[in-house]
């Protein structure tokens, strides 16, 4: 998870982003529209038992769910209609301290699949976002641990879940960013601070059950309710340390430093093109870069695992119509590219809309795969095709994104953002397919049949 208050970035947006991972096997995505009349009035989890009515007064979202919805809706992360985003879930670590005193609710609890369904139409500020989930964790309890985060024009929070019934959220600075890992990431933690919340027990449960290390009084939330483990060294903070190396103003440590700063600083304003190269790194320019050196120790940020890349960017000094800005790629992040889709739309392009369970062409998620299949393979000849394949998309979809902004009927905006999105998904679509051909002409002139 990459977050950014709007001092932090170039052009004073408030950022959301997370990357969605899965095992080493497919879980198609797709980028919806909900419409109010499309959220459902009484909701049921696949995961639990748990069951809830729903608010009669929902706001329609953009949302990128599993293409099959067996095992649950999964809506990952979206962009309201009052401009406010949401991620959920990054999966965290905890430890057994906390879990003995509350447990995980594994018979009606919520969790992954559920909370973007239950909080997103709802809430009309971050805060609220943070307010509305912290009051159904207190009452049905979550079964894993996860971590979240909401956006609107002023405000960026962070919420993690701390065992069965609690949870944390910290407001990001506006000069700062934050790049969480799956482990719990919130350090110093100020009980009577306004740009804090928690449930309303927190600190009596640490002070009662003598759950706080510090000698010196002060409560880490990290060293409290969190892991220090061998895996955590090598699969969750080295990809904290190398973005802090790219971006902050005082990196500090070591890959397997189990201390690594919660809120950071950085060097310049960030854009969504840095966001985008840190979510696509793998170690580059250091000996842990897998495609320079066997057996590498850490699991990097771009793996053939990435599902969908989301940067939930709300943009301020523009109208409201537009602001709201859902960047979206499919597929592994060292092979794709992101699209800067409006959010303040009723539907979404069909080749991001209607991806298949299985392989087919006409849709991004596979198209991307199969970029990703065979450039993989043979990483050094594809890398410079990928990148100008990147930067030529971005590049034409802010040139589109610019245009619509300026020309946009801001009461009546529908057609124009639709027709907008429509033409960068077809750039999008048409530049990755010229890739694959040239890819394929790179793995054909290496096959082993030749004479």
């Amino acid at each position: 998870m990459f977050l950014a208050g709007k001092k932090a970035t170039l052009d004073g947006s408030t950022i959301v982003c997370r990357e969605e991972d899965y095992s080493n096997a497919f879980d198609p995505q797709r980028c919806v529209y909900v419409k109010p009349t499309e959220q459902p009035r009484h909701y049921e989890s696949k995961s639990t038992s748990f069951k809830i009515d729903l608010p009669d007064d929902p706001v329609g979202y953009t949302s990128t769910p599993d293409a099959d919805s067996s095992a649950g809706v999964f809506a990952a992360g979206g962009i309201n209609q009052h401009n406010v985003s949401m991620t959920g879930t990054l999966t965290i670590t905890t430890n057994s301290r906390i879990l003995g005193i509350d447990p995980f609710n594994t018979t009606d609890g919520i969790g992954e699949e559920d909370l973007v369904t239950l909080v997103l139409p709802y809430i009309k500020t971050a805060r609220e976002g943070v307010k509305r989930l912290g009051h159904l964790l207190e009452k049905y309890g979550t079964y894993e641990s996860n971590a979240l985060a909401f956006g609107d024009h002023e405000e960026v929070w962070y919420m993690e879940t701390i065992g069965g019934h609690h949870w944390a959220a910290v407001r990001i600075p506006d000069d700062a960013f934050v790049i969480g890992p799956n482990r719990l990431t919130i350090d110093n933690f100020d009980f009577a601070s306004d740009k804090t919340a928690c449930s309303p027990d927190l600190q009596d449960l640490i002070d009662r059950n003598q759950l706080n290390p510090a000698l010196d009084g002060h409560y880490n939330l990290r060293e409290i309710f969190g892991s220090q483990t061998v895996t955590d060294a090598h699969y969750n903070n080295p990809r904290v340390w190398y973005v802090q190396q790219q971006l902050s103003d005082n990196p500090t440590g070591n890959p397997t430093d189990q201390n690594l700063p919660f809120i950071c600083h950085p060097r310049r304003r960030i854009s969504i093109e840095d966001i985008k190269r840190v979510m696509s790194s793998h170690y580059q320019g250091t000996p842990y870069d897998p495609y320079e050196h066997d057996q590498v120790p850490y699991r990097s940020i771009a793996l053939n695992r990435n599902l969908e890349l989301h940067i939930l960017q709300i943009r301020n000094g523009v109208p409201d119509a537009v602001s709201g800005v859902h960047w979206l790629a499919f597929g592994p992040n060292a092979f794709n590219t992101i699209v800067p889709f409006y959010a303040n739309v009723t539907n979404t392009p069909a080749s991001y809309r209607d991806t298949p369970t299985d392989f087919a062409s006409g849709s991004m998620y596979w198209l991307t795969h199969t970029i990703a299949a065979i450039g993989d393979a043979h990483y050094e000849q594809a890398r410079v095709a990928v990148e100008a394949y990147e930067q030529q998309v971005v590049a034409t979809c802010r040139q589109i994104q610019r245009t619509t902004d300026q020309e946009v009927d801001t009461a009546s905006p529908q057609d124009q953002l639709t027709h907008a999105n429509q033409r960068m998904a077809d750039i999008a679509m048409k530049e990755a397919t010229i890739l694959l051909g040239k890819l394929v002409t790179v793995a054909f002139k290496e096959a082993k049949l030749q004479y």
